[in-house]
């Protein structure tokens, strides 16, 4: 899976003042690096969000990808589901939009798709959905928006359709959040990052991710209407959720 990858080297350099962190070129050049460098078992949650897919995915329905990046998880999804499901990436990058569409194209991708530049603070649309995924997103929309989006998404999936919620989180406690977030730099030490590029990076994303606790986004999806939540990942300060409607 990391063959080929350009190596993250985006904060590698000292940086007078850091800049908020966005979705630009720089980034999406070297994305797919990042992710597997910086979130904790990120293979292993795609694999497992695509065998789980798998059990809510129905013939004939749209499955969405909610800021879909690079499209790797449209990539994961495609052999694990029928072959008449239509898939949908949105994303607000046109960067990642690109990336995505060159990736989908050197890997033949040859389902029925549709990817969509678009903000999703400005919500977004979904109809006839079974599965929708929102890995690592709703962390960077706005919190005011987040309740309407769920909403939006709650709406447009099928009964009993499901939603992937992939965040980070902020511990329950104070004290175990520190540590939490103390293991979690170990982490990315361990995979390359130094210092420097740890310290830079948190300045940057500290105005544009803003994370909740594990509870306030089961309560944010109840709140959205969704019957079933359960935690599918956890680890430290990353977890992943699965709601079903």
């Amino acid at each position: 899976m990391s063959m080929g990858l350009v190596r993250d080297e985006v904060f590698r350099e000292r940086q007078e003042q850091v800049a908020d962190f966005r979705f630009g070129h720089e980034v999406a050049q070297v994305f797919d690096d990042m992710l597997l460098r910086s979130v904790p078992f990120y293979a292993e949650m795609q694999r497992m969000i695509a065998e789980m897919a798998a059990d809510f995915a129905t013939s004939g329905s749209n499955v969405y990808d909610l800021g879909c990046s690079t499209g790797t998880t449209l990539l994961h999804l495609h052999p694990h589901l029928p072959p008449d499901l239509r898939f949908v990436g949105v994303d607000s990058s046109p960067e990642m939009i690109e990336k995505c569409r060159q990736k989908l194209a050197a890997a033949g991708f040859d389902r029925a798709h549709e990817i969509i530049c678009a903000d999703l603070n400005q919500g977004c649309r979904v109809d006839n959905a079974s599965v929708v995924m929102l890995v690592l997103t709703l962390q960077f929309i706005r919190p005011l928006y987040r309740d309407r989006l769920l909403a939006q998404v709650c709406q447009g999936l099928n009964e009993n359709g499901c939603l992937f919620l992939v965040e980070k989180v902020i511990g329950e406690d104070s004290l175990f959040n520190r540590l939490f977030i103390d293991h979690y730099y170990d982490m990315k030490r361990r995979n390359g990052y130094s210092q420097l590029e740890i310290s830079q990076k948190r300045e940057a994303l500290e105005n544009v991710l803003v994370p909740y606790k594990l509870l306030e986004n089961r309560e944010m999806l109840l709140r959205a209407g969704f019957r079933h939540v359960d935690v599918f990942f956890k680890w430290y300060n990353f977890t992943g959720m699965v709601a079903v409607k």
